[in-house]
């Protein structure tokens, strides 16, 4: 990376799931649903949650969410995720989801969201998030 390149967005965060879309994922019009994005966003932020809980977690809350731009079928799918805030049970995490289409032009991004999850024991229960 060069002193050059700072005009160019890059994504936010730490790469933490990776996929390419499948026919299955799309309307008629070969745009992915709406819902299988943010099954993804929230199973990348859940695997950064669970890293840093030590354990179980369970999403609580998810702010609100402005698609970009629509996401073809056959583009990687890269989810990012970056902890905002730690509370004594909570954790925020920001995911970004950016793309880069089969025609390999430079990555976009499509969406973000704010995530909140819980730490939970085995029962179930809120806990304490491991002081990190």
């Amino acid at each position: 990376m060069t002193d050059y390149d700072d005009d160019r967005p890059k994504p936010r965060g730490e790469l933490m799931i990776q996929l390419v879309p499948l026919p299955a994922d799309t309307n008629a019009n070969g745009d992915v649903y709406a819902g299988w994005l943010v099954q993804q966003m929230d199973t990348a932020a859940g695997t950064l949650a669970g890293r840093i809980s030590q354990g179980r977690n369970a999403t609580v809350a998810m702010d609100r969410m402005e698609f970009l731009s629509p996401l073809r079928i056959g583009a990687q799918v890269g989810c990012y995720c970056e902890l905002v805030d730690i509370g004594r049970s909570s954790m925020k995490i920001h995911v970004e989801v950016w793309t880069r289409d089969r025609n390999n032009k430079p990555p976009r991004k499509v969406t973000e969201g704010l995530f909140v999850y819980v730490a939970i024991d085995e029962n179930g229960r809120i806990r304490e998030v491991p002081e990190q």
